[in-house]
């Protein structure tokens, strides 16, 4: 075997372990690689001055308590759909097509509508393309750790 070859074969391998590791959530059948933010200061930066997220990618939020939610687009550059889960991973509310604000603190903020503790951001159009409707199921990789289900 060559030289090149061996190092073509592991580098092969390396970004098929690193795309195995990457945790996603699937909605309807469809899967998305996420990044996750379930502490506050990750929370509080989101998406923010990014100028672009991939295809099929997206952020699941991680909240402490289910509750009434709203989010806002402070310095975030790209158009999202908001999607807003309970405990059991159930969609309970959603904002598509949420344009970016340049207005600081004066952007205007998305609420949820019904308690929720996860939220998951999608590029702006990704709720129609697929057909989401309310009370439809996210599947979470179980290598996430979500909270304990509140009774």
């Amino acid at each position: 075997m060559s030289v090149r070859f061996a190092a073509l074969v592991t580098l092969l391998l390396i970004g098929l372990t690193a795309c195995a590791r990457t945790p996603w959530v699937e909605l309807d059948g469809h899967r998305y690689s996420i990044e996750i933010a379930d502490d506050e200061t990750e929370r509080a930066r989101g998406l923010m001055f990014r100028d672009q997220m991939a295809a099929g990618h997206g952020m699941l939020f991680i909240h402490d308590d289910e509750e009434p939610i709203a989010y806002w687009m402070k310095n975030t550059h790209i158009p999202l759909d908001i999607l807003y889960f309970d405990h059991d991973l159930k969609l309970v509310g959603e904002q598509r097509d949420v344009p970016p604000c340049t207005a600081g603190n004066a952007c205007p903020s998305y609420p949820s509508n019904a308690p929720a503790i996860y939220v998951l951001e999608l590029n702006a159009g990704q709720a129609a393309r697929i057909g989401l409707k309310k009370g439809d199921t996210l599947k979470v990789d179980s290598r996430v750790t979500l909270k304990a289900k509140s009774n």
